[in-house]
């Protein structure tokens, strides 16, 4: 007997809702970027970080101080790079190209906030290496480490 529509829909192993609910920001991101292109380069950047900032204000805990904290450096040590978000992440772009990213741990209920690198950030190190490091809290070494991976990956 062939499944029902309904039978069929519940038990489809596809998208989780955050993942879609993802696809949705990035959709709504790629609307206002394309609106944005009009504008002078420094509005485009100021949308950009507004609407950084304004997703690490929705995050709670520990996850908005390490999204802070990962702005913050990023801001020191590549003020060049373009914020924006990703995704519905915070993230950072060069030359358009999203470099590094933020994803929070309650963005898809994990056990740790993640520090992601795209492949358009300059990591490669042989024929593997990392492009996304656990973050669950920034001490001294982890932000000395993290400024390193920025100078790294923006260069």
């Amino acid at each position: 007997m062939a499944a029902t529509k309904n039978e069929t829909a519940a038990s489809y192993d596809g998208f989780t809702a955050d993942e879609r609910a993802a696809m949705k920001d990035h959709a709504k991101e790629m609307k206002a970027a394309k609106t944005r292109g009009t504008r002078s380069k420094a509005a485009a950047r100021a949308d950009g970080e507004a609407d950084l900032l304004a997703k690490i204000a929705e995050m709670t805990g520990e996850d908005r101080v390490l999204a802070e904290g990962v702005h913050a450096l990023v801001t020191k040590v590549a003020p060049d790079l373009t914020p924006k978000t990703w995704y519905g992440m915070p993230a950072y772009a060069k030359d358009g190209k999203v470099v590094l990213f933020f994803q929070s741990a309650a963005k898809f209920k994990a056990r740790y906030a993640t520090l992601g690198f795209s492949d358009s950030a300059a990591l490669d190190d042989g024929a593997m290496w990392p492009t996304s490091y656990a973050l669950t809290t920034l001490t001294p070494d982890t932000e000395t480490r993290i400024a390193a991976l920025i100078e790294r990956a923006t260069a």
